[in-house]
């Protein structure tokens, strides 16, 4: 499984970061394993991503492993549009890949989420 952060920053401190990873990579510095990232600009927009019911979706997709969204619907007794619009939004965000099969799953195992509350 894979390592995936979402964070809250500005686009200030994302480039600034980059810039760092870069430096790095210039100075043969390569992490052991990759990190996916995932930013959002402040709480609101995060909040508006991650829902209580797409953090429900995600948390039963990967206790139970691969699923169709009609398996899901009827899992998280949902309507399936509302379960096929979630899924889409979180595998454009990269928390639900879709495999040959044509099931989703959640390729990590720890989604850390970190922000800093304001001074």
């Amino acid at each position: 499984m894979r390592d995936f952060k979402v964070e809250i920053k500005n686009l200030e401190k994302c480039d600034k970061e980059a810039m760092a990873i870069f430096e790095e990579f210039d100075n043969g510095i390569f992490p052991e394993q990759p990190i996916e990232r995932v930013y959002f600009h402040d709480v609101k927009t995060f909040l508006k991503y991650i829902t209580p019911k797409r953090f429900e979706l995600l948390d039963n997709l990967h206790y139970n492993g691969a699923s169709s969204v009609r398996a899901l619907a009827k899992l998280l007794n949902r309507h399936y549009k509302n379960v096929f619009d979630d899924v889409k939004l979180l595998e454009q965000i990269g928390l639900v890949e879709k495999d040959e099969a044509g099931l989703y799953s959640v390729p990590c195992d720890e989604v850390s989420a970190s922000f800093k509350l304001a001074a």
